[in-house]
Order: structure tokens, then sequence, then C-alpha cells
């Protein structure tokens, strides 16, 4: 049995990761630290071209044609690369969501500029610091007119589009809306993470068209965020093993009383801790991308397993990376805190490890027994 990526697989992971290096990394990741937003655009773009952001479209609509595996092989070296581009919202939430749910007619016009990179799409769910439940959701849709305020919604500043989830008559439903027509007004929050920014979208009224039936809003958010959570998985492993590296490298360059610092115990047992979380986290991964290419029974218990292990082990590689490069490690001159930033950024991006854990404790308990 091969639990590998095929060569063409490889291949794209070679043509990603050799893109990332060259374009991302900590130096793009400074420069929209230290305030230049725009400096994310022409990447976008070229990922754009490259055909990244179509890869789980279908051909007809101007997409890739690629399934599940591709999508996870892109977001490991996204998260390896620092990637700050609007990439990941899209591929991993409001994309698919679009094809889960959207009629022809919303496929047809939207899908082709999304995957060309001329329009940037995001998804509205939360409204606050409270997880989204049909009890809480005070957004309303009344005649195809929203109203209400979503924070925080990832790239809001900046997309065109949005998918938002309502309260309307049918319980729950999500609508697309132009985010630069009347109606609508956009603020930028404070991140931890600058590179992945957050916005505060308020709708006084604003035009929105339906998508999906009515009353399927939450049935539609559980599956994509099933989806996304493995997606955001591959990603954070993909950090974890950066920022593992990260430290593996210094620990072997830097010396003290003639010795490098990775040669001593203290230091080994840090590095080893780090390389089991990781190798842990990718093997959940694994079993979550099979679920996801194969559309299984068990996707809802593979991507909280994988959620989990890769929010734990990205936390905790990103801040041993910290301390093993000592005092230098907490300054800004050194890049340890980038990877930091973004392990924190994204371990809340689609619930917190505590929502995930309690997914994984109901997707173990309605699990069938002779699945266990």
């Amino acid at each position: 049995m091969n639990f590998d990526f095929s060569p063409e697989q490889e291949l794209l992971r070679d043509q990603a990761r050799s893109f990332l290096a060259a374009n991302c990394g900590a130096p793009l990741a400074r420069k929209l630290l230290d305030g230049n937003v725009a400096a994310g655009d022409d990447l976008y773009r070229q990922m754009a071209e490259l055909g990244w952001i179509g890869t789980g479209v279908p051909e007809e609509y101007g997409g890739f044609g690629a399934g599940g595996l591709e999508l996870c092989v892109l977001a490991e070296e996204l998260g390896r690369g620092l990637a700050p581009a609007p990439i990941a919202t899209a591929t991993y939430l409001a994309i698919p969501l679009l094809l889960l749910a959207g009629s022809e007619a919303q496929k047809r016009k939207y899908l082709t500029p999304l995957v060309g990179g001329e329009l940037t799409v995001t998804i509205a769910v939360n409204e606050g610091p409270r997880n989204a439940t049909p009890r809480n959701v005070a957004t309303m849709a009344e005649n195809n007119l929203i109203t209400g305020v979503k924070y925080p919604v990832a790239d809001g500043a900046r997309a065109d589009l949005a998918l938002v989830l309502c309260a309307d008559q049918g319980g729950g439903s999500f609508y697309l809306v132009a985010l630069n027509e009347p109606g609508v007004v956009r603020e930028d929050i404070p991140a931890q993470d600058p590179s992945r920014p957050q916005a505060k979208v308020s709708f006084d009224g604003a035009q929105g068209k339906a998508v999906g039936k009515p009353g399927e809003g939450w049935a539609l958010l559980a599956k994509i965020y099933d989806h996304a959570a493995v997606l955001y998985a591959f990603e954070q492993m993909g950090g974890a093993h950066a920022a593992l590296d990260q430290a593996c490298d210094y620990a072997r360059a830097r010396f003290a009383f003639g010795r490098a610092i990775g040669s001593y115990q203290g230091v080994k047992h840090k590095l080893a801790d780090m390389y089991v979380a990781a190798t842990l986290a990718k093997s959940n991964c694994y079993y979550a991308a099979w679920a996801l290419s194969t559309d299984a029974a068990e996707l809802p218990l593979a991507a909280a397993t994988a959620r989990v292990s890769a929010t734990k082990a990205f936390d905790m590689c990103a801040s041993e990376n910290i301390q093993i490069h000592g005092g230098m490690g907490c300054t800004w001159e050194v890049d340890c805190h980038l990877y930091y930033r973004r392990a924190r950024s994204l371990a809340v991006n689609i619930g917190s490890n505590l929502v995930w854990e309690e997914k994984l404790v109901r997707a173990l308990e309605t699990r069938p027994e002779e699945a266990a």
C-alpha cells in the first residue's frame, strides 16, 4: 500500500516550494508587518497564473480539475513558506462552498474570475469572539438585503466578494455579497499576524444573492469546515516542520563553551519533542488527506484529528524554536516570531483547539462500532 504522494504531486510540491522560497518567506512577511499591505498583491496574481487558486475547481469553470491531495500538497508548502496571500481563505473555504452550493449561473459567473485572480473572495461567519451557532448569529437577511456585523473576517478589508452566513426565515443561509457595493463598510482590526489580516465588515441593507437552499447554511458550514480543517492542518504541519528545520539549523551553527548547542542534552530533548509532535501531525494529516480525497465517511473524524494534532504541533514547534534561539529568539531581528505569529493565527481561524477537540470527541462517539 502506497502512503506517499504521486510523482506528479511531488512535482507540484517542488514547483510550489521553489516559487515560495523565491517570493515569500521572512522578507515578504516583514514587509507586511511593517505596514506595506499591498506587498502581497502581486504574489496572489502570480499564484493565479500558476493555477493554484483553481487547483480544486473543475476545468469547465477554468480550473485545474485536480483533487484534494493536490490541495493538501499546496497547503503544506504555503505553511512552510509563510505565504501571506488570501489564497488560503479562497481555496480552503469560499471556493469549495461556492462549488458545493452555488447555482450553475453563480459558478459560471464567479469561478472563472476567481480562478484567474481577477476577483478575491472570503467567508464571513463569526460575530465577535463567540463561536457562531444558530442562536447567536444576529446578521439578518430579509428580501436579499443583509444587515449586521461580521468580525473577524479573514482578508475582509481587501476581498471583492464575501459569502456571508445570515439568519433568515429558513433558519440560516449563505448570501454572496459584493463588498465594494453600497451598504458595506470595512475596517481593519488588529491581528497577531498582520500577514494574514482580519477585518470588521458591517452590512446595512447590502444586496445579497442566496447561495444554496434556504436553511441549509449550518449544514454547509459543517461540511466546509471539515474540508478546510484538513487543509489548515497541512498548512500548520508545513509551518511546524519549517520551525523545526530553523531550530535544527541554529542548534548546529550556534556554539557555546566550545560545542554546538545541539550537542547538549537539554536542547536535544527539545528538538526530539518537536520532531515527535511534527511527525505525529504528519501522520494524522495523511489520514485526513485520504479521507478528503475519497470523500470518506470518516472525514469529520479525520479532519478533527488532523486539526487538533497539527495545531498543537505548530504551536509547540514555533514556541520551542524561540527557546532554542535563546535570548535573541525573542527579538524582532530573528525570524522566530514570524512562525509563532502564524501558529497563533492559524490556531483560531475556523475555531479554537477546544472546539476541534469537542468535535473529535463527538466524532469518536458517533463512529460506527464496526469501524472502531
